[in-house]
């Protein structure tokens, strides 16, 4: 039985069996037989080839799903009550140990740089090493982050953090690599991204973000859950407006 929907994600994203086993690295071959026998690939080559075509790998070979779940479930590494119980110490090694990717979604955030008054330098430093810097800040003067301050009971507080973060990221970008840009999305998760882990800080609805829990992900090739955050982590950059 041949594997109609790898045919058809290679055909919608434009790409062929040439162009997918060269992102992969694999022999077209091995891409041919994917299709025609339906055969599915080690764990490592279906999640570039699933990231690659833009869809999720249990959507091409559904017969991966327990296997997907399982690791997803392991990616979690631990649960923190609210933000005060992530320890300072990992929030640190978090920092110091990222060398490609800092991604951050926050309104305002600025408990981080409160706490590490040297990470715009550190951030600047891991940029011209070759590192990417992407941080998403709350627009002060949207309509979203005042309906924040409301809900969090810290009315136009939230807007002046916003503003104090800003500030204090000012000597990073004049940096390449740095990039900070202004969103006015409904924040369902603040996520804090450094290489191949992430902390995802739910909002509850009336309660500051610092009073809600924290999940710590560690990436694992073919599982879902860092994977899903960062597609949100990504999807709000899309319609960020740059500094």
């Amino acid at each position: 039985m041949a594997n109609e929907r790898l045919r058809a994600a290679i055909s919608a994203k434009g790409e062929t069996i040439q162009s997918v086993a060269q992102h992969v690295g694999v022999d077209p071959k091995s891409v041919e037989r994917w299709i025609t026998t339906d055969r599915t690939p080690h764990r490592g080559h279906r999640w570039k080839a699933a990231s690659f075509l833009g869809v999720d790998e249990v959507y091409i070979w559904p017969g991966v799903q327990k296997q997907a779940e399982s690791a997803s479930t392991s990616e979690l590494i631990t649960y923190y009550p609210h933000r005060g119980a992530v320890p300072a110490t990992l929030w640190s090694s978090l920092i110091e140990k990222a060398r490609d990717h800092v991604d951050i979604l926050v309104y305002a955030g600025l408990f981080l740089f409160d706490s590490h008054p040297d990470l715009p330098d550190l951030l600047a430093e891991k940029a011209k090493a070759g590192g990417q810097v992407r941080i998403l800040l709350g627009d002060p003067n949207s309509e979203m982050v005042r309906q924040r301050g409301e809900e969090e009971g810290i009315g136009d507080d939230l807007a002046a953090r916003a503003r104090i973060t800003r500030r204090y990221l000012e000597p990073a970008l004049t940096t390449p690599g740095v990039d900070v840009r202004l969103h006015d999305t409904i924040l369902y998760n603040s996520i804090y991204r450094f290489d191949d882990d992430v902390l995802v800080n739910p909002h509850v609805l009336g309660a500051p973000a610092g009073q809600n829990p924290v999940l710590h992900f560690r990436y694992i090739p073919g599982a879902r859950t860092f994977r899903h955050y960062m597609r949100s982590f990504d999807y709000a950059w899309e319609r960020g407006r740059p500094e």
